[in-house]
């Protein structure tokens, strides 16, 4: 009977510390989001990369592609000095997902709503609904955005 007993409270435990290191996780996979939005709004994009990995693979919304941390914020550094691009505000997440594939594999999605933005012309954009795919992983204890996919929801006819 203590030998049961035993087993089920190393059961418990293990199970309960499981748990919180999910919930420890996530909320750290969730943290990244805030470099990334912070950046957006300061027009820095050594802020906007803190938490990608050294060989992140980007692609924005519009087909552009940066593969490297460093190439990332260099394009970053060019599409933030374009006034047109960075007219207008983002709404906070309207939600953000944590999936987690393996325990230092995540999956986060996310979306925004961004109003304001303009074409090249000058002429305003309608409200813009982009949608973030991210793919992190866990390197040395801290969780690097691996992957990072952003797409439009277009309106449909």
């Amino acid at each position: 009977m203590k030998a049961a007993i035993s087993i089920l409270l190393v059961g418990l435990v293990a199970s309960c510390t499981s748990t919180h290191d999910e919930e420890a996780a996530r909320t750290a996979v969730l943290a990244t989001l805030d470099s990334w939005n912070r950046g957006w709004v300061e027009g820095d994009a050594s802020v906007a990369v803190e938490d990608y990995s050294e060989d992140a693979d980007w692609t924005n919304a519009f087909g552009d592609r940066f593969q490297g941390r460093e190439a990332l914020r260099e394009g970053l550094e060019f599409i933030f000095g374009l006034g047109f691009v960075m007219a207008g505000t983002s709404s906070d997440n309207e939600f953000s997902d944590v999936t987690f594939l393996a325990p230092d594999v995540a999956l986060l999605r996310s979306k925004l709503v961004r109003t304001g933005q303009q074409m090249s012309n000058g002429s305003q954009m309608q409200d813009r609904h982009i949608h973030h795919l991210r793919v992190l992983q866990r390197r040395d204890g801290e969780w690097k955005i691996v992957s990072h996919l952003i797409s439009q929801a277009q309106e449909k006819r």
